[in-house]
Order: structure tokens, then C-alpha cells, then sequence
């Protein structure tokens, strides 16, 4: 097989490998894609993030980000906080359904709240700079010249799972129709978003 279509496609499975495991920014682009709201624009910072992210482990930023336990720290209090918050609120909208989402799946946000809680979901998360940065830039530095075909696959993997995630959740609309299934779904928002926040603080 070639070597840069070997590189790629070991890049493309190990991003993959990386980003399919539910989590907070999933389980986002999963409601905001059930409900239709500002699916393009969250599909898009997810997958551009990850790709400038790759870039920069690619590019041996990676050393530095683990050579900064201070920043790393202050960054997982932050998005702790910040993912508890979240989950209180999805937890509220299970105890109180009158404030969740309407079945048939409108989009009644604001995309300007979208984009920000993305942002946060996705920048605020340590994980994120141990897992894409750290992780994958040493895994391309170990191909060599073919480095930045390897990184070239894993943005293309996550590309292809929040495109998949976000707009494949519309599939679910005859399922969410229910309001109880729109409880199951904040359920399990709420339930990735604490025991995350939970752990990003008390690790830090």
C-alpha cells in the first residue's frame, strides 16, 4: 500500500478512535443537531478546532502544552465550573420539561449562545490539548516525512464525525418527537456534563 495512503488512513483512525467516545462536545452536537439549531456553525468549530489543534501537535506544539502544568490546571477549574453549570441546567430542563425543547425539534436558540457554548465546550476542555496536541502530534512525529499526512487524517476523522453526528441526529426527529425521549437526551447530557466537570476539577 502507499505510504502516504497508510499515513492517513492511520491518522484517520486514530483521530477517530480518539473523538467518537461520548462527551461534553458530542453530546452538544448531538442536541443541537436533534433540534436543528446552528448545526453548521457548531459541526464547523468542532471540526476546525480539532484541526487547528492537530496542526499545532503536528508542529511539536505538544511539548510545550505538557511543559505548562499551571496553565493546564487553571484551564480544567475553568471548564469544570463551566461544564457543572451546564449539566444543572440540562438537569433542570429533565425536572422541568415545560422548559425543554419543543418536540417537533424547532430550533428556538440563539446561535450567537451556540457558538459560545461550543467555544467553551471545546477550548475548555485540558483533555482536548493532552488528547489532540499532545497524544496525536507525538503519534505523527513517529511517521516522519509523513507527519503532516498522518495529522491531514485525523482532521479529515473529525471532520467526518461531527458532520455525521450533527446533521445524522435529524434521522432521530420521529424518536424525539416524544417529549420524554427529549428527557432521556438532556438525561444524558446532564449526566456526561457533571460526572466530566466533576472530574476535570478535582484532577486539577
Amino acid at each position: 500500500m502507499n505510504p502516504a495512503l497508510t499515513a492517513a488512513a492511520a491518522g484517520f483512525g486514530t483521530g477517530l478512535s480518539l473523538i467518537v467516545a461520548i462527551g461534553a462536545q458530542n453530546a452538544f452536537v448531538l442536541r443541537q443537531g436533534a433540534r436543528r439549531d446552528a448545526v453548521l456553525a457548531v459541526v464547523g468549530i468542532c471540526a476546525l478546532s480539532d484541526a487547528l489543534l492537530i496542526t499545532l501537535g503536528v508542529g511539536g506544539v505538544g511539548a510545550v502544552v505538557v511543559a505548562w502544568p499551571g496553565a493546564l490546571r487553571a484551564v480544567g477549574l475553568i471548564g469544570g465550573a463551566f461544564l457543572l453549570c451546564y449539566g444543572a441546567l440540562a438537569a433542570r430542563r429533565v425536572l422541568r420539561p415545560g422548559t425543554g425543547l419543543r418536540a417537533e425539534g424547532e430550533a428556538t436558540g440563539s446561535r450567537r449562545r451556540a457558538v459560545l457554548t461550543c467555544l467553551a465546550l471545546t477550548w475548555l476542555n485540558p483533555h482536548v490539548y493532552l488528547d489532540t496536541v499532545f497524544l496525536l502530534g507525538s503519534l505523527a512525529a513517529d511517521r516522519g516525512a509523513l507527519r503532516w499526512t498522518f495529522g491531514l487524517g485525523a482532521a479529515v476523522a473529525s471532520l467526518c464525525w461531527f458532520a455525521a453526528l450533527g446533521f445524522g441526529a435529524r434521522l432521530l426527529g420521529r424518536f424525539l418527537a416524544r417529549p420524554a425521549a427529549w428527557r432521556v437526551l438532556d438525561g444524558l447530557v446532564a449526566a456526561t456534563m457533571i460526572t466530566l466537570g466533576v472530574t476535570l476539577a478535582a484532577g486539577s
